[in-house]
């Protein structure tokens, strides 16, 4: 398809955000949250390079979108507001950068880049155009989920004091299968799996500690899944994920032929007010979820199930205590990720009508890969200690005076 050239959107209250996605693979299933007529957003179009895969997400919507392969088409495109980006890490850096500058309020999947400095290039492109009511998003789910807001609210109301240590255990038992088949096993396509995994947990860390990593130290290494003999040829394959089947870890079958990621890391990071922190991520465990530890003044608390559990809190002297001085049960929410991916598209949807505060952050997105970046060149160096440079303040104004 061929569209003209891109007028500045005007949205009245009542309009619904008119919004195209480029790449529909994994994180495809935002549509589902996106494409709500009458309440906020309409999926008008979308791109991607597989055909098969446009034929069969526009199926998906019932309200048939059209389709591009280009992503030319997009950026032209007059009725399209707003546009996700939600392909290979690798792509979004020079995606990003171009949907803002035509016009387009933009969606991008996390992490926002695979580099620091392509982070940088797009902040600095979304400061640019922020004056334009052309506005800048990260998909950080995570800071939605009811376990972490849970965790948030209370340490927000002195459960725990001021917070001076926070650990997190990201358990990712399905690693083999999501992140060692494809592109996510090279390097060059993600820099490392500490951004791809890790800037969800690196976030939310700097989120609930008020501080964000300016010295992180690492080690990790590709301990179990280079060892596994049998690889793809590049073929599609109807069994590359399989709950019941890819166990043991060695056991898995069809993993990419170059593999170059870490399946096991640890980095200690030390913030900028003070708090210390450390994030350990395991692709070969059998269980799945994310563990955090919050240490303050006055107490500690922890997360047990991330999706649906319990918070407790410890806040007295004594012994081993099971179920602590404090439990706050969490639910789930309505659709993904435990009901955070509708809550993510709907803040999008406003924010990129409106403007205002958003509970996700373009700057902290950019502290997330920064981190998990000083973190990848650490541990590949033997754990030499890496300095995280802060972002340029003046970019940081732009982007939030407003």
């Amino acid at each position: 398809m061929t569209k003209s050239a891109v007028p500045q959107p005007t949205l009245s209250d009542e309009a619904d955000l008119r919004i195209a996605m480029v790449g529909l693979g994994l994180r495809g299933n935002l549509l589902d949250v996106a494409h709500r007529p009458g309440r906020g957003g309409i999926v008008v179009g979308l791109c991607d390079l597989d055909e098969d895969l446009l034929r069969y997400r526009a199926d998906q919507l019932g309200e048939r979108p059209w389709t591009t392969t280009r992503f030319a088409d997009v950026l032209a495109a007059d009725d399209v507001d707003a546009v996700i980006i939600a392909t290979p890490d690798d792509a979004h850096e020079e995606m990003v950068i171009a949907a803002l500058r035509a016009g387009k309020s933009t969606f991008a999947e996390k992490p926002l880049a695979i580099t620091i400095e392509g982070c940088d290039r797009i902040l600095a492109a979304a400061a640019d155009v922020a004056a334009d009511g052309v506005r800048l998003y990260v998909g950080h789910n995570l800071r939605h989920y009811n376990a972490i807001g849970t965790m948030k609210r209370l340490i927000d109301d002195g459960a725990i004091g001021e917070v001076q240590a926070v650990w997190c255990r990201h358990f990712v038992g399905h690693g083999g299968d999501f992140y060692f088949k494809d592109w996510h096993a090279q390097r060059r396509h993600v820099t490392s799996l500490l951004l791809q995994k890790g800037a969800h947990d690196i976030d939310v860390i700097h989120w609930l500690a008020g501080g964000v990593s300016r010295l992180v130290q690492g080690f990790g290494r590709l301990a179990v899944y280079g060892r596994v003999a049998d690889r793809h040829d590049g073929a599609k394959r109807d069994d590359w994920f399989d709950q019941d089947m890819h166990w043991p870890p060695l056991s898995n079958t069809g993993l990419h032929p170059e593999i170059d990621v870490e399946d096991l890391s640890m980095i200690q990071m030390q913030l900028s007010n003070g708090v210390m922190a450390s994030y350990q991520e395991c692709h070969f465990t059998p269980d799945y979820w994310r563990n955090y530890t919050v240490i303050g003044t006055d107490g500690r608390l922890e997360n047990f199930g991330d999706v649906e559990g319990v918070v407790r809190v410890w806040n007295r002297r004594g012994g081993y205590s099971e179920r602590g001085d404090i439990e706050v049960p969490f639910l789930p929410g309505q659709g993904g990720h435990g009901g955070a991916d509708e809550a993510l598209m709907a803040e999008f949807v406003q924010f990129a009508r409106h403007g205002g505060a958003t509970q996700t952050s373009p700057i902290g997105a950019r502290e997330a890969v920064a981190a998990g970046c000083a973190g990848a060149e650490s541990l590949r160096s033997g754990g030499t200690p890496v300095a995280v440079r802060a972002p340029d303040p003046d970019v940081v104004r732009r982007l939030t005076s407003g």
